[in-house]
């Protein structure tokens, strides 16, 4: 059962946000058992056009998890300012995170056996922001699925998006921030998102499954 201490203070908002981006896609039971009643919370991360969306949907119907849009969750001024081609600095980006580890947090206290959440996740602090998730409850594990891909490949997908407010010069700006993690960060899953589209699918479904077997 997830449990927090009144310590933990400003870990769960008490005005936790419920908007439709959180997708109830298996609230009640996972399709994978849970030997030690673990709850999961799978982010999926990567700069803008490695997939994040397609990879973390076809997750959460194979787990049967609810699944959250982290780009749902920007504020209005976030999202002006990437149609503008204006990178977001690390302020613009605090709010947003606690919000996202909020509403996944959200989800568990709810009842559901884990969730599938979109976010890049640029930086090791920033990854750092959802491990709190976390911190005080012992059966809640945080998991980063990194979607690695080339800038170049990454710039050409992302010209092609159409209707869509990250621009391609925006491709740029997020590899300069990123910190790819490096191996003293356990808890990332590396899938490589070069090939076809059902290939990633299928190598990042093993590797979840891996690491759920091996905890």
């Amino acid at each position: 059962m997830l449990t927090y201490p009144e310590s933990v203070g400003s870990l769960v908002s008490s005005t936790t946000s419920t908007t439709t981006s959180s997708h109830a896609m298996g609230k009640a039971q996972s399709s994978l058992p849970r030997s030690i009643n673990n709850q999961h919370i799978w982010i999926i991360t990567g700069p803008a056009g490695c997939g994040k969306s397609s990879v973390a949907l076809h997750l959460a119907k194979k787990l049967n998890l609810p699944y959250i849009e982290g780009d749902d969750y920007h504020p209005e001024a976030n999202i002006e300012k990437m149609a503008n081609g204006i990178p977001l600095t690390d302020d613009d980006r605090w709010d947003w995170l606690e919000t996202i580890r909020n509403q996944a947090v959200h989800e568990l206290e709810g009842g559901a056996a884990g969730c599938v959440v979109t976010c890049s996740c640029l930086k090791r602090k920033y990854r750092d922001v959802i491990r709190l998730a976390s911190r005080d409850a012992e059966d809640v594990v945080v998991r980063f699925v990194y979607l690695q891909a080339s800038e170049e490949l990454l710039l050409s997908r992302v010209k092609a998006r159409a209707n869509h407010y990250m621009k391609d010069d925006m491709v740029k700006s997020q590899f300069e921030a990123l910190e790819e993690p490096d191996n003293t960060e356990k808890d990332v899953i590396v899938v490589d998102v070069s090939g076809p589209l059902q290939g990633v699918f299928d190598v990042a479904m093993e590797k979840v499954h891996e690491c759920m077997e091996t905890e």
